[in-house]
C-alpha cells in the first residue's frame, strides 16, 4: 500500500464489498494447490475481530486465520490475496484509531515472518513482539527477512 497517511483505513475496514461469500473455483491448478473448489471471502472486519482475540505473548499466522474461516464457513480454503490485504487494512485502521486497539503485530505472515506492510514496518513489529517476550531471527543473505523464532510453539488455534 502507498500513501497510508492519506487513507481512511477505518472506513475501509467497515466495507463488506459483498462479503462474506463463497466462490466456486474452476481453475484446476488452483483447486490442486488449495485442495478444493470452494473459496471463501471474509470481509475485512472479520480479520480485525480475529486479530483482536490473540492474547499478549501469543502469535498467529494469516494462514491459520484463513484455515479458521474456511473451516467455519463450509469452504475448502480462504482467498489468500484478500486475506493479506485485509490484515494490513486492520493493522492500519488500528494504528489510526485513538482507542480499541487491534494487536496486529501478533499476526504474522507464513512461517512466522514479520510483515513489512504494517505501520512502522518490520522494525516496529519487531519491537512490539520483543516487548512481549518473542525472539526475532534474521534469515537470508540477499533478501533478508525477519521471523519469530519458534512461532509454532506459541501459535494459537482459534
Amino acid at each position: 500500500m502507498a500513501n497510508e497517511d492519506k487513507k481512511d483505513f477505518n472506513a475501509m475496514l467497515q466495507r463488506d464489498n459483498g462479503m462474506p461469500k463463497i466462490q466456486i473455483v474452476t481453475d484446476q491448478k488452483t483447486i490442486e494447490k488449495y485442495g478444493g473448489e470452494r473459496m471463501y471471502f471474509a470481509p475485512p472486519m472479520e480479520y480485525d475481530k480475529v486479530m483482536k482475540t490473540i492474547p499478549f505473548g501469543k502469535v498467529i499466522t494469516v494462514g491459520k486465520i484463513r484455515e479458521y474461516f474456511a473451516a467455519h464457513n463450509d469452504a475448502d480454503f480462504t482467498d489468500p490475496i484478500t486475506a493479506g490485504i485485509f490484515v494490513s487494512i486492520a493493522a492500519w485502521a488500528s494504528y489510526q484509531r485513538k482507542d480499541d486497539e487491534t494487536p496486529y503485530w501478533r499476526t504474522l505472515k507464513a512461517q512466522g515472518e514479520l510483515n513489512p506492510k504494517y505501520p512502522g514496518g518490520i522494525e516496529a513489529q519487531k519491537e512490539k513482539l520483543e516487548a512481549e517476550g518473542h525472539t526475532i531471527v534474521q534469515r537470508g543473505r540477499k533478501n533478508i527477512r525477519y521471523y519469530v523464532k519458534d512461532y509454532e510453539a506459541v501459535q494459537i488455534v482459534l
